[in-house]
């Protein structure tokens, strides 16, 4: 793919930059896998505010994505069209089975209209196939991992991504994530070849402000620019420091040098290497 730049007509437009969505292959999305999602706006079943940051946006309708596809072992799919998704950053590709079911499933990188693609344990070393993590060689890259059996893939699924198969042990395959983390991944769980569409999603500047709020993203301020009842670094005048010694979240809570969640434990297990280059003890 490109990216497009724009001349600088304006200050938006100055230094503004765009996909060209030369892959995209059509326009309007396939009527039957699309739903409407109601929007919450940061608000919970009380109407209280708990996500910030969040409202207004752009009128968006849901693709229902396959992220199974374990259903249909065996039976091979053609691709139809390739199609942007407003709720994910990489691309989507329609598929018909060959049994007349159509499914919205992940793009890759290379995939075209007319490309073949097939779920099985022991499917074809070519990009697009799912197959179990444990008969795909080291070396390759892989993406739409599933972490737990029969869950379904949870990871590697954001443009440009891709994971690598390190080393195959017992029953379980090592895998280095795009952090940089190493963890072990049941040898049954699957996995789809070749790295996820839309490489150069990391390139594109937003530009303007304006642009943040399509895409449902509401306007961040500096707490010392609040009122002392909005926020704790709130109150004084002009330009003047916090006033406090540690920083502090909107609702009091230490912001920098404390942790502010608990360890997942339940997967710390599965950890070889931490994104950070630490070595977990086993």
């Amino acid at each position: 793919m490109a990216i497009k730049k724009f001349k600088p007509t304006t200050p938006g437009r100055r230094g503004m930059t765009v996909n060209t969505f030369d892959e995209i292959t059509t326009s309007k999305p396939y009527k039957p896998l699309t739903v409407n999602l109601k929007k919450h706006a940061g608000r919970n079943n009380t109407g209280r505010l708990t996500v910030r940051h969040q409202g207004g946006g752009h009128a968006q309708k849901y693709r229902l994505v396959d992220f199974y596809m374990t259903d249909k072992k065996t039976i091979p799919a053609k691709v139809e069209t390739i199609e942007y998704d407003p709720y994910r950053t990489a691309y989507i590709a329609l598929v018909c089975y060959k049994d007349g079911e159509r499914r919205y499933v992940l793009a890759h990188a290379t995939m075209k209209v007319g490309d073949e693609i097939i779920t099985d344990e022991t499917a074809k070393l070519v990009s697009g196939n799912r197959m179990e993590i444990g008969n795909i060689p080291t070396g390759l890259q892989i993406h739409n991992v599933e972490l737990i059996v029969g869950q379904g893939a949870s990871s590697v699924r954001s443009a440009g991504s891709s994971a690598t198969v390190i080393s195959q042990e017992w029953e379980y395959t090592q895998v280095k994530m795009p952090s940089g983390e190493i963890r072990l991944v049941h040898k049954k769980c699957f996995a789809t070849l070749g790295q996820v569409s839309n490489t150069d999603h990391n390139q594109v500047v937003i530009g303007k402000a304006g642009r943040s709020r399509w895409m449902w993203k509401r306007p961040t301020v500096r707490g010392k620019a609040m009122n002392p009842v909005d926020h704790p670094h709130g109150g004084w005048e002009g330009r003047s420091p916090i006033g406090m010694k540690a920083p502090k979240t909107p609702t009091g809570k230490i912001a920098l040098g404390k942790k502010t969640r608990s360890r997942r434990k339940n997967t710390s297990k599965w950890i070889l290497k931490t994104r950070h280059g630490k070595l977990m003890m086993k």
